[in-house]
């Protein structure tokens, strides 16, 4: 059992949590369709206002958002959802998590003011999640949606999506007020690669007249918005992490989980440690076999990565992992890369040429968005994209425990040396989310965490000179929760397996679990859990009365 002063942090973040809510109200309402009209009122009033296409995101504007979020949250107080079934009182949940996390961002994190990153709005990659990942400003131009040469209907539309990042920088100058210096300098980096990819979208333009001017304007306003950051920057001296208060804070009322800063410190340091040592034990007993060489020409890559595809979706099937969907083959097969002959390798780039069915099992992301579009939840709630990011403890925790469950599941047994590659991906994951505990702690810099992570991965394929880690480091530090999600999503996936075995006996199948998860949705973890086993000890708010072990 947890000691009294172990028990505190929780006890207090849930105090928060009841002290920062409005006092509840009698209950006028008790109608699931109330709730539903709720959330679409809700959504509307989380965008900001708009003034001539661009998002308002100054002081007094915030401010009244912020107040306005009292009715809001009282409203919600104001459902009794006691007699509901639980997949919709679940719904309630989410709801109350993102209300929460609107809090979150207006009395602790303040992007728009803390956050040079939050005004990037032009991005080139494809996100495998259901939103893009951090915090960021309404309007983003996602350039991998848009196929050139463009038609000239296609390039005005493109060139009016542009339009209003001059202002929107104009006003940032205005707006950001804070004090954090690596959140400062950090996002200097990330305003540099959105003038270079305006730039380069400049020449793709052509003879495109209008969208070539367009850039232009947006690349001269970025360029222009890192000079004035590069001036402000030798001023900026304050801590970028949120501390741990508000980190436990954000756990239980956001995040939804029964855990604290400091245990899931001990989580991953454990993750860490274990991985490391299992790794060893792989090599060891991997000795007398010979290395594994990454994909070395365009040719091979098309040809491994073709049959990587095929092979896993038979695997799949063949192992009755789950109930393969016919649009999920297409859904890897898109995502497949082009080959890239520079050397060294990013990250996971050394992983997946080594092993390219491996990477395919963390694939599971574009199965969760292809199952958004083909099949969608029938609740408005969870139809699309939850705010906040409070979707990443499903959303990541599943993707990263698919790479170990299908090792178990048998993946690996001709390829035994790939045992190695998911032993190295656990522990990437482990030493970059202990990063990400110490920077919000103030007890690390972005520069030490990403240093201590580069350290701390096997092989020294987390590079210093790399990309993959500033980027991670960089989003962690603006999203809090977002580096331990990985680690802390697959520990309870984890644990509800365990619970799902236990409760079917010889009943439970991989099958039947895995269809019985993705039934409900990209929600909150500890949410899932709930719907699937119809207990709710493990939801902060709900049924957690710390009264269980450590987790």
């Amino acid at each position: 059992m947890r000691s009294q002063k172990a028990l505190a942090p929780i006890a207090l973040a849930l105090a928060s949590c009841a002290g920062s809510s409005p006092a509840p109200t009698k209950a006028k309402s008790t109608s699931y369709d109330d709730l539903i009209a709720l959330f679409a009122d809700w959504r509307a009033f989380q965008k900001p206002q708009l003034a001539d296409g661009v998002p308002d995101y100054g002081r007094w504007s915030m401010r009244d958002q912020h107040r306005a979020l009292a009715d809001y949250r009282r409203r919600l107080a104001g459902i009794d959802r006691s007699g509901w079934p639980v997949a919709q009182q679940v719904d309630y949940d989410v709801l109350r998590a993102e209300m929460n996390g609107m809090e979150f961002d207006h009395r602790v994190l303040e992007p728009w003011a803390r956050n040079p990153a939050f005004y990037v709005t032009v991005v080139a990659d494809e996100s495998d999640q259901p939103a893009r990942e951090g915090p960021f400003a309404f309007g983003t131009v996602e350039l991998w949606k848009w196929r050139f040469p463009l038609s000239a209907a296609e390039a005005d539309e493109l060139a009016a999506r542009l339009a209003p990042i001059p202002k929107l920088l104009n006003q940032a100058r205005d707006n950001l007020t804070g004090d954090a210096r690596d959140l400062w300098n950090f996002g200097i980096r990330a305003l540099e690669q959105q003038r270079s990819l305006l730039a380069d979208l400049r020449g793709k333009a052509g003879s495109q007249a209008g969208l070539a001017a367009s850039a232009a304007r947006a690349e001269k306003a970025t360029e222009d918005f890192v000079t004035w950051l590069k001036a402000e920057a030798p001023a900026k001296k304050g801590p970028s992490g949120v501390g741990i208060h508000n980190y436990d804070w954000y756990l239980v009322n956001v995040q939804l989980l029964p855990y604290t800063w400091a245990e899931e410190l001990a989580l991953m340091q454990r993750e860490l440690a274990r991985a490391k040592s299992a790794l060893a034990q792989e090599e060891h007993r991997n000795r007398a076999l010979p290395t594994q060489s990454p994909v070395a020409s365009a040719e091979e890559h098309q040809r491994r990565f073709g049959a990587a595809v095929s092979g896993y979706m038979a695997f799949l099937k063949t192992n009755e992992v789950l109930t393969v969907q016919p649009y999920m083959d297409a859904a890897l097969r898109a995502r497949t890369g082009q080959y890239t002959a520079r050397r060294p390798l990013e990250f996971f780039t050394e992983v997946d040429y080594r092993d390219p069915v491996l990477m395919r099992t963390h694939g599971y992301h574009w199965f969760d968005l292809a199952r958004m579009r083909h099949d969608p939840h029938p609740s408005p709630i969870r139809r699309g994209a939850l705010l906040y990011n409070i979707f990443d403890t499903r959303t990541e925790g599943l993707a990263t425990a698919m790479e170990e469950l299908m090792m178990n599941a048998g993946l690996c047994d001709s390829r035994p040396r790939s045992r190695e590659l998911v032993y190295i991906l656990l522990a990437q994951r482990a030493a970059r989310a202990i990063g990400e505990l110490r920077m919000h702690a103030n007890q690390m810099s972005l520069e030490e965490a990403a240093r201590f992570a580069s350290e701390q991965t096997p092989r020294g394929w987390l590079r210093l000179d790399g990309e993959t880690l500033w980027f991670e480091q960089h989003l962690y530090l603006q999203q809090p929760g977002y580096g331990t999600s990985y680690l802390i999503g697959k520990i309870e996936i984890d644990r509800l397996i365990a619970a799902r075995a236990r409760a079917l006996g010889n009943a439970f199948t991989l099958r039947r679990f895995m269809d019985e998860l993705a039934s409900t949705g990209l929600i909150p973890i500890s949410l899932v859990a709930w719907e699937m086993t119809g207990e709710n000890d493990r939801v902060p708010g709900v049924g957690f009365r710390l009264r269980t072990g450590i987790p």
